[in-house]
């Protein structure tokens, strides 16, 4: 059994799709929160998870809140830390005592769009597909090594609203996923910096958007 601890800033969403998974072999030890008022956490104590609040408007810097923080966490013996939605910029050391076990999900096709205002930004850029990545956190925001990423069509008349809540349906397919692999043993970093997936199924076929008229 795994020791699975979920940090979150609002609802959550991808926590509840991680919670509702039932991931065989993964144990949800904790949900903590740096908002008292985050949503998500309600739902956790309404599934008999530990709710846990470390107010970051409670510290003097970032980094006395990052200690704080993995006080609480390292209280709770994870075998994985899983950003949900947390909405705050971790420091170096923060994620290098988590290195390997830090996983975050960011709604775009990294390397592309990293940061904030993805959706707006890739309808900018004109892209004619756009998703999701699961990835290995590391000190660079955003860069970490990839571990599942999911795609979804941009269409002719999507606004930001609309692409965000077709990404969304993404990210609660996919992030269970890798947390379901971590569990399982079948995720490894390579010294090249990837990540390979243990009996992983991949097919040679490509696809385009729009498609490709023969």
């Amino acid at each position: 059994m795994k020791n699975i601890v979920i940090l979150i800033s609002g609802r959550g969403s991808n926590m509840e799709a991680i919670v509702r998974a039932q991931i065989p072999g993964a144990r949800i030890a904790a949900v903590i929160a740096n908002r008292p008022d985050a949503a998500g956490l309600a739902f956790a104590a309404a599934h008999a998870i530990p709710a846990i609040v470390v107010d970051h408007k409670a510290y003097p810097s970032r980094e006395a809140f990052d200690a704080a923080l993995a006080e609480s966490i390292d209280a709770l013996a994870p075998d994985l830390v899983v950003l949900a939605g947390f909405m705050r910029v971790l420091t170096d050391g923060f994620v290098a005592r988590y290195a390997g076990r830090l996983l975050n999900i960011h709604p775009s096709l990294l390397p592309s769009f990293p940061g904030l205002h993805t959706h707006q930004r890739a309808l900018e850029a004109g892209v004619r597909v756009h998703g999701t990545t699961v990835h290995f956190v590391t000190p660079t925001l955003d860069c970490g090594p990839i571990v599942v990423q999911a795609v979804v069509p941009v269409l002719s008349g999507d606004d930001e609203t609309t692409l965000s809540a077709r990404v969304l349906v993404q990210e609660h397919r996919i992030y269970p996923q890798a947390v379901r692999w971590f569990v399982e043993d079948r995720l490894t970093l390579t010294n090249t910096g990837r990540v390979q997936v243990r009996g992983e199924a991949a097919g040679p076929a490509g696809w385009t958007v729009p498609p490709v008229e023969l």
